[in-house]
């Protein structure tokens, strides 16, 4: 995981993480005919920082608004998911698209 992680320094943090990981388990039982399948999925989140704050500019303050868009993204499924409405937004970041199982 640290060979990909992505840091970055902004005025708040000076190791802000940069980047979102997920970590998918798959484990499967056999036993007499009979099959069990589990599937854990990790996901740690690129923190999010407030642009004003932060200072950051340039390739730092893309990648912030990227970050703030996934996150502001996730919420919204979260919230749809909760309120059980017929639309789910999965497809308005590649965060919540890989998440959407």
């Amino acid at each position: 995981g640290l060979r990909t992680r992505v840091v970055g320094k902004t005025r708040c943090n000076l190791h802000s993480s940069r980047s979102h990981v997920i970590f998918v388990l798959h484990v499967e039982q056999s036993s007499a005919g009979d099959e069990k399948l589990g599937k854990l999925t990790l996901v740690d989140l690129a923190g999010s920082e407030k642009v004003s704050k932060s200072d950051c500019a340039g390739e730092t303050f893309e990648e912030a608004k990227k970050i703030n868009w996934s996150l502001s993204a996730l919420g919204k499924v979260i919230d749809a998911l909760a309120e059980q409405r017929p639309h789910v937004p999965y497809r308005d970041s590649q965060l919540t698209r890989v998440l959407q199982e």
